[in-house]
């Protein structure tokens, strides 16, 4: 049982170290809303993106129990105009809906009770603050005196993971109009409101919904990974944050980017998830730091109903390709999907697709607000290839276990059984519609290739040598596979293609790689419509 009426600042100082990255200029983006027709503010973001932080750190500066200028002078927000007027000056009402439902179901509970036990919560709370509690009165009436009893200062609500309820009971609706009623007697009522409420920010998953049945949060100014506006400064980390984060560490910037790099907020085109990057400076290890949730379950589900085709998106998807969506139609929850538009849609909300608007919606010429999705960084690209593989899909199952046994034959040096494989991705319906250059082949090799992801990092045209190396295959660190560097050729030979490899020195981009490594050659005879495999072993020592 925790406290969540002016819980302090101990939370928020156990994380504001030496490599806290300084995130306080929300708080004066808050204070600018205090008071205004703004005041109520609804941040949806995916998990893992700093919203329990930023929960944290929004309590201890509102929270009048404390004195938190030691926390804050030296931060961006103290450069802010109205820094001083605000700080320890309200009362705050500051918890996370997720841990409230986990204790209704530690005991069986059900979802309607949730409303009923954050209010005696709440009440407790206020009663042990010191506040005096009229018998019989509403939590409504208790807080309204509170102000009173506090020479006049408001509460700020900070509320975690506002839509749990409405996610988790999506088939309950007495639970969820019992829950936005506690919300609606809070943020849209003409007496309790103004005279309340000074402030408030929740944050959730999705966005609010589309139809009106969310009214009880109507009022809020809303701000979605789809748009994010002011909020893209505070959505993760920037390129610059993890490169000062690398250097006081020692930790590889490059590794970092490969990583978790990717994701796309707004403007910020350069945006990494921040619980990864933190627990890889931490253990030094770089690899998926997404734990099993719910949300990896409903992935793999909305795959399987395979809408309107999505698989075949999802493998050009984990290609490296990006696809056209129009996110207009998506109701904002977790069952209602017209399209396959909606469920990628979803995936960008959920945090395993990021979304980029084209010129045309960013110009508000077009009424269709169309853009690209696509997969943002290794992280993301290996939790896709787990969902794969554990597909009712046949098809994808398929596709799966082919790259897997091209991976076989390509590391036994079986160069005609590869050069089949090739052609018959080829002449599936993942290769290009023109097959007409380099660029195409490179298509089908990163299409055949597709399992990879699992025990490799793909990089393509890497600076090596003398030139691009076409396509690098590097062992991650878990694995004992050799690594592979592989060159295009079309109509010429893969002969050539070997020697390529050797007289550019393309090894060189392995420098710091020890151990085996296949130099692989393909060639494409436009006449014959024929591919051709060359593979030699090679080995390097480390720093070679």
């Amino acid at each position: 049982m925790g406290i969540y009426v002016n819980p302090g600042n101990s939370a928020f100082s156990e994380i504001a170290d030496d490599d806290y990255v300084d995130k306080t200029a929300l708080i004066g983006f808050i204070n600018d809303t205090i008071g205004s027709k703004n005041k109520l503010t609804c941040v949806s973001r995916p998990r893992r993106f700093g919203k329990t932080y930023a929960a944290k750190m929004l309590g201890a500066y509102y929270d009048r129990s404390c004195d938190s200028h030691s926390l804050f002078d030296n931060r961006s927000v103290a450069l802010t105009g109205n820094y001083s007027k605000h700080i320890n000056n309200y009362n705050v009402i500051c918890f996370d809906v997720t841990s409230f439902i986990s204790d209704v179901k530690a005991v069986n509970g059900s979802l309607r009770d949730v409303p009923k036990n954050i209010q005696e919560a709440l009440k407790r709370d206020l009663i042990n603050q010191g506040f005096v509690y009229s018998e019989g009165d509403s939590l409504n009436d208790f807080m309204f005196s509170c102000v009173d009893q506090s020479e006049g200062k408001q509460f700020i609500f900070i509320i975690d993971e506002w839509d749990a309820v409405i996610r988790e009971g999506k088939d309950d609706d007495l639970a969820q109009e019992a829950f936005l009623n506690l919300l609606r007697g809070w943020f849209k009522s003409v007496s309790f409101t103004p005279r309340v409420v000074a402030a408030a920010y929740i944050t959730g998953i999705l966005p609010i919904k589309k139809d009106g049945s969310q009214s009880a949060i109507s009022d809020f100014r809303e701000y979605s990974v789809l748009d994010p506006g002011e909020f893209s400064l505070y959505v993760g980390f920037t390129e610059d944050e993890v490169a000062s984060l690398c250097r006081r560490s020692g930790n590889s910037f490059d590794s970092m980017k490969k990583w978790y790099d990717g994701y796309t907020f707004g403007d910020k085109k350069s945006v990494y998830n921040p619980y990864s990057v933190m627990h890889a400076l931490k253990s030094g290890k770089y690899k998926s730091y997404w734990k099993k949730t719910s949300a990896a379950e409903t992935l793999l589900t909305y795959i399987n109903m395979d809408q309107d085709g999505l698989q075949d998106d999802i493998i050009r998807l984990m290609s490296g390709d990006s696809i056209t969506i129009d996110p207009d139609s998506f109701q904002n929850d977790v069952e209602t999907f017209n399209s396959k538009d909606d469920v990628m849609t979803l995936m960008v909300h959920l945090g395993y697709l990021t979304y980029e608007e084209t010129s045309d919606a960013l110009t508000g010429s077009d009424d269709n607000y169309t853009g690209r999705v696509r997969i943002p960084n290794e992280e993301i690209r290996s939790e896709f290839d787990k969902v794969l593989r554990r597909s009712d899909h046949e098809k994808l199952i398929s596709l799966v276990r082919e790259s897997d046994r091209l991976l076989e034959d390509t590391i036994a040096g079986n160069e005609e059984a590869v050069a089949r494989a090739i052609t018959k991705v080829r002449d599936s319906n993942y290769a290009p519609v023109f097959y007409n250059n380099e660029q195409s082949l490179r298509y089908v090799i990163k299409m055949a290739y597709i399992s990879c992801v699992d025990q490799y990092l793909r990089i393509e045209e890497l600076p090596s040598g003398k030139g691009l190396a076409d396509v690098v295959f590097i062992p991650k660190a878990s694995s004992s596979l050799p690594a592979m560097i592989v060159e295009l050729k079309w109509n010429k030979t893969a002969d050539g293609a070997i020697e390529q490899i050797k007289d550019r020195k393309y090894t060189g981009v392995l420098k710091d790689y020890f151990g085996n490594i296949l130099l692989v050659g393909i060639n494409y005879n436009e006449r014959t419509g024929e591919h051709s495999c060359r593979i030699e072993k090679d080995s390097i020592g480390k720093n070679e």
